[in-house]
């Protein structure tokens, strides 16, 4: 396939997609059967005029027949009067009628056999549109409920995506919360450290001599509770002991 057959294939491809996203069914549903609708009325419209035609052929063919015994009536008090001549004409008329009178009752018979066709092609055409319209009713029905479902998907799918980044920015925020939390936790035990310390400065010279006057006070009382523990001293020892050490 050459270069050009593929742009045209490609063209083509495109402008269906396209005419496909703009292309409602329910549209040409409804466009169809008005279109079949107006065809309808207007076999019902020919039918009309057929049968307005039968009838003004059936009144002229009426009034042909009822002149054929006017004439001959007429023809005989004619003759009866002695005017042979104007019998003669009354019945040329006669016969005249009497021809047009063949003449309309075969058009009369070929309007019938004319009317049946029309007739027919009114009652097929009907049937074919409360058929179509059927049909078009359920298509409808069916093409609003999918593109009902295909936009619930769509929605769904968009609340998916958003639901999937507010997932992560959950898990940002407890990571950041308990970053600061443990930040907050490791604050307050160096405050607790702090306030234990002596606010006496170790570089603090009266303080370093404090420290050093409670040491010597806490020994001397340790000293105290040994001797008290010991008892006191032994003085029980002989001459001769001292005089040997």
């Amino acid at each position: 396939m050459g270069l050009m057959s593929r742009l045209k294939l490609l063209a083509k491809g495109k402008a269906s997609a396209a005419l496909d996203r703009i292309e409602d069914p329910r549209e040409i549903l409804e466009y169809g059967f008005q279109q079949q609708q107006e065809l309808l009325v207007k076999v019902k419209r020919g039918l009309v005029e057929v049968a307005a035609s039968k009838a003004r052929l059936e009144h002229q063919a009426r009034r042909a027949r009822e002149s054929v015994p006017r004439l001959e009536d007429q023809a005989l008090r004619a003759m009866e009067a002695g005017r042979e001549d104007l019998a003669r004409a009354v019945l040329q008329r006669k016969h005249a009628a009497m021809a047009e009178l063949d003449a309309l009752e075969g058009q009369v018979a070929e309007v019938d056999r004319e009317k049946e066709r029309p007739s027919e092609a009114q009652h097929q055409l009907a049937a074919h549109i409360d058929e179509f319209r059927s049909r078009k009713i359920v298509l409808t029905a069916r093409y609003s409920a999918a593109q009902a479902r295909v936009r619930v998907s769509e929605s769904l799918g968009g609340i998916s995506g958003d639901m999937a980044e507010l997932g992560l920015a959950l898990g940002r925020a407890e990571e950041k919360t308990e970053r600061l939390q443990a930040r907050a936790s490791a604050l307050d035990a160096l405050i607790d450290a702090e306030a234990l310390v002596s606010p006496l400065s170790i570089d603090d010279p009266g303080g370093r001599e404090l420290r050093q006057l409670l040491s010597a006070q806490a020994a001397e009382a340790e000293l105290e509770a040994l001797r008290l523990q010991i008892g006191p001293p032994r003085t029980d020892r002989s001459p001769a002991d001292s005089e040997d050490r």
